[in-house]
């Protein structure tokens, strides 16, 4: 098993990363919540018949009194009315300030019980429980919890730190391969803000086969960047920014294509070839380096170009959290390896975008 903590002070937590992990689930998550009696399992409509019956099975080996809530899956459900209705739930389950919920899903599930989690009698114990690549690489780590608005994703939410978090590699076996490959977007992204060998140790694999053999290594890189990163800066006012390469942009194109047309890793990876871009014309990242990136999320079979409209690409800049005032924080690469925020007024930075992108 490979194990990793997040350091943050009287909230500590363990990463633990081992094949066969849902099968512990119980006694894992005993020894992260002694006092609970209760634990409510939230996860979605995919992911509940494949493993819901394994972790349900050893939590009553542990002793616990659970409680199954399936939601639909995929975004469209990661909303207020979801929200509320998990808190009717958590109520009705008999719920209590010492008993905890566990998030069996990808990002979706992941952040909608943790909001849950984070607000339901002011708080229980949360664990997460990741079956998605991207939402083991990040949105599992780190204890960003959310639900969308009507004005756009993530908008209300909180920081809320897991006791814990469970990875079983086993789980990304039953992944269709293009949602497996749009979480490879979030794994370069590592590699691009932090390490270029584990950069280019990702070029060197293009292949779901190459990439499996090695998952535990990708898996415990990513997590060992972000949970580093996490605990210098765990409310997103600093070096945490630089996480969110290529997400301004991204956010754009997943508003562009109405929350439908492309997933977040698909967005993303666009977002991040156009941010380079973005780089090259403010004179910060060097003119080979969106070549070298797009050929990269190319050999994964990601988008690097996402059409995108200026009305768009405001809305998504006006809304981005990284935004004050008139300005925005952009996270930019000065080279592969190591990105950069950098500070412009929101509508040089659409201009820009338009300008340089309205077309392939």
């Amino acid at each position: 098993m490979k194990t990793l903590t997040v350091a943050l002070p009287g909230r500590e937590y363990d990463i633990l990363i081992e094949r066969g992990l849902l099968a512990q689930a119980g006694e894992r998550i005993r020894a992260a919540l002694p006092r609970a009696v209760k634990l409510a399992v939230v996860t979605d409509s995919n992911v509940a018949p494949l493993y819901s019956g394994t972790v349900l099975d050893s939590l009553h080996s542990a002793g616990f009194e659970t409680a199954l809530f399936t939601i639909p899956a995929g975004e469209q459900s990661k909303n207020s009315s979801a929200l509320a209705k998990l808190w009717e739930d958590f109520m009705d389950f008999g719920l209590t300030r010492t008993d905890g919920v566990a998030a069996l899903g990808g990002g979706v599930v992941g952040d909608l019980a943790g909001f849950a989690a984070a607000t339901i009698l002011r708080g229980v114990g949360f664990v997460q429980i990741p079956t998605t690549l991207l939402a083991q690489v990040d949105s599992s780590v780190g204890g960003k919890v959310a639900i969308d608005l009507d004005h756009g994703k993530n908008l209300a939410g909180a920081f809320y730190q897991p006791k814990l978090v469970l990875m079983d590699p086993d789980t990304l076996d039953t992944l269709p391969l293009p949602v497996f490959m749009a979480g490879m977007a979030e794994v370069v992204k590592y590699g691009c803000i932090r390490d270029k060998d584990f950069f280019n140790f990702l070029t060197a694999r293009p292949s779901r086969e190459q990439l499996t053999a090695d998952i535990e290594h990708i898996l415990y890189t990513c997590c060992d960047i972000k949970r580093q990163v996490v605990a210098d800066d765990e409310l997103d006012t600093g070096l945490r920014m630089i996480l969110n390469f290529g997400h301004t942009l991204g956010h754009a194109y997943e508003l562009a294509g109405h929350y439908t047309q492309w997933s977040h890793g698909e967005a993303v990876a666009a977002g991040m070839c156009a941010a380079a871009k973005l780089g090259v014309s403010l004179g910060v990242t060097p003119a080979e380096l969106p070549g070298q990136l797009e050929d990269a999320l190319a050999s994964l079979g990601l988008p690097t170009f996402i059409p995108c409209s200026i009305e768009d690409y405001a809305a998504a800049v006006g809304r981005d959290k990284k935004g004050a005032g008139a300005d925005v924080t952009v996270i930019l690469l000065d080279r592969v390896g190591h990105a950069v925020p950098h500070k412009m007024p929101k509508a040089r930075l659409v201009r820009l975008l338009h300008s340089f992108h309205k077309v392939p």
